[in-house]
């Protein structure tokens, strides 16, 4: 699309009283939830003529849903709204004028024109002849067309009882707006502590700007529920002392903030030090999973969200990024994972990657038919370390009954705990520089 430089012929015509580095809005309070919404209300000052009368407010969202707009004043009904969204730029200049007569100046000459047409281009007519406008030409135009506004404008028609100014509330919800939240964890493994440190990251995308806005956010409000990858979460039963709204917990923001179009914001939320923490080695096996080369188990990193021993509060879903400070004392990255909406008590483990010394190699001995409804598979596990100590591998097999009821351990050299009825557990000890061996046979429909 050609770049134009265009202009309107009067000064005037620049939407007198409505300057683009200032807001028409009021006191404005906004709602943040996790799943790209917001709610928007905004306390004005209306002054109403008696009857029926037009009013305008500028500085809507350019997302705004209409239909969930209210209006709260007193002495005035609504009679009917329009959201005008279509909004001034050159190319909606441009496209409106099709039809119209403006001004080329070209090389100092102002020229008569007629806009013929716009589509990825202008064609005009200029003394009979028809041209496409070129880079350098400049574009004048009589007025501004009054479909077209600098700012998305909400128009509202009220009929008043009678004339004076009064306060009024405009309600809305609107896409283009969202938060999440992220977690810093230094991890300081030979003491077993981890610091943590909670931002709340806002996103405005909404096409406005929301100046000096008191700011909440509400975690679990539908878009970020469920699980993070890789993580795990025993849900706690303890009560965070935060403000609720339904089943959503409540995250103000801290005095007022101006949240700008197209910008992110973070504050921070949780700040907590020396919260005990263990890495842990974790390895799961699926059914008959067999491996011609050894893998690498998980490395896992242990904490609570409880009052006691832990974080001390519920945690909104979002992304935890785990360091740890290398032999010069500087923090390193060593991995990342989600979380989902974590209660307050929560037992959290969360895969950080893989361990480079620490593998495990697992193979199907045997397996026969004992007869139509059962089967019997020994399996070996073979773990090795090249750490120079010690480590524990929490190894688990699952499948066990992932259609049928009444799987079980003939044999094992090491007593597992059954997890659940599709997983057994060992908790093995591999020594520093060296390997060991894990044995069991199963009994099972298939």
């Amino acid at each position: 699309m050609r770049r134009l430089t265009l202009a309107l012929a009067a000064a005037g015509a620049a939407l007198p009283g409505t300057g683009f580095a200032q807001t028409a809005q009021g006191d404005v309070a906004v709602t943040i939830y996790n799943n790209n919404m917001a709610l928007v209300q905004d306390k004005r000052e209306l002054r109403l003529p008696a009857g029926k009368s037009k009013q305008d407010f500028p500085d809507v969202s350019a997302q705004i849903r209409p239909e969930t707009v209210t209006l709260a004043t007193t002495g005035a009904t609504i009679v009917e709204q329009n959201f005008d969204f279509d909004l001034l730029t050159p190319e909606s200049l441009m496209e409106k004028a099709v039809g119209q007569n403006v001004t080329i100046v070209r090389g100092g000459q102002s020229l008569p024109a007629k806009v013929l047409a716009y589509n990825e281009g202008a064609v005009v007519e200029i003394n009979g002849r028809i041209e496409i406008l070129q880079k350098e030409d400049r574009v004048v135009f009589p007025a501004l067309p009054p479909s077209l506004r600098a700012r998305p404008t909400l128009s509202v028609t009220l009929d008043a009882d009678s004339a004076g100014a009064r306060p009024a509330t405009l309600s809305y919800l609107t896409y283009g707006m969202g938060w999440r939240s992220d977690y810093v964890v230094l991890f300081d493994e030979k003491a077993g502590k981890i610091d943590v440190q909670g931002w709340l990251t806002l996103t405005n995308n909404s096409g406005t700007t929301y100046t000096n806005a008191n700011t909440l956010l509400v975690a679990g409000g539908g878009g970020q529920g469920g699980r993070g990858a890789g993580s795990v979460m025993q849900p706690g039963t303890e009560t965070a002392g935060r403000e609720r709204i339904g089943d959503f917990y409540v995250y103000p923001i801290p005095g007022r903030v101006t949240i700008a179009q197209r910008q992110q914001k973070q504050v921070s939320f949780l700040d907590v030090a020396g919260a005990p923490a263990a890495k842990a080695y974790a390895y799961r096996n699926s059914w008959l999973g067999r491996q011609d080369q050894p893998r690498s188990v998980d490395t896992v990193l242990r904490f609570s969200s409880s009052k006691d021993g832990g974080l001390g509060d519920a945690l909104p879903a979002g992304t935890v990024r785990i360091y740890m400070r290398d032999a010069r004392g500087a923090p390193q990255f060593i991995g990342e994972n989600g979380i989902g909406h974590t209660p307050m008590g929560s037992r959290i483990a969360i895969k950080t990657g893989e361990a480079f010394d620490v593998k495990v190699k697992t193979v199907v001995q045997t397996r026969e038919k004992v007869n139509d409804r059962k089967w019997r598979t020994t399996m070996v596990y073979t773990l090795t370390n090249a750490r120079p100590d010690a480590v524990v591998v929490e190894l688990s097999q699952g499948g066990l009954d992932s259609w049928w009821k009444d799987t079980r351990i003939l044999e094992e050299s090491q007593a597992s705990e059954r997890v659940n009825a599709d997983e057994a557990l060992w908790k093995v000890s591999v020594p520093a520089n060296g390997e060991a061996t894990l044995t069991a046979t199963f009994e099972t429909r298939y």
